[in-house]
């Protein structure tokens, strides 16, 4: 009895609908080296699995978190090594991770000048700046 099971796979499309990118832009991020190649069907159209999908959802997270996109071909070469690059991949993570709580402690003080200006509006009919 044959117990292989299927995978559900996603097209590029549905991929791309999925974690919020467009299909140019997965398809750039295959030709940068930050996805593996995806496998493909027997007309050649790349299928994208869940696993694949929590790759793309990782790094439109360290995107939209200002890493930069070479730190991200880093960090996907390293992940395609194995586990023996864990600390590089961990070192990499953590000086991200102070990158991004600098920028919302800047954001922090940013917010506060905003609010105290927009309720410098509220206060008076007139503002100096």
């Amino acid at each position: 009895m044959d117990t292989q099971v299927t995978e559900r796979t996603l097209t590029v499309g549905e991929a791309a609908e999925r974690v919020g990118l467009t299909t140019y832009t997965l398809r750039w991020y295959e030709q940068e080296g930050l996805v593996a190649p995806v496998g493909r069907d027997t007309a050649g159209r790349r299928r994208y699995t869940e696993r694949d999908l929590d790759w793309l959802v990782l790094l439109t997270r360290l995107r939209r978190t200002g890493m930069p996109v070479r730190d991200m071909r880093r960090y996907a070469e390293l992940a395609r090594q194995g586990d023996r690059t864990n600390p590089a991949r961990l070192a990499l993570l953590k000086a991200h991770r102070d990158r991004v709580l600098a920028r919302m402690a800047e954001l922090e003080e940013d917010l506060t000048v905003l609010n105290y200006k927009i309720n410098s509006y509220g206060s008076t009919s007139g503002c100096d700046a």
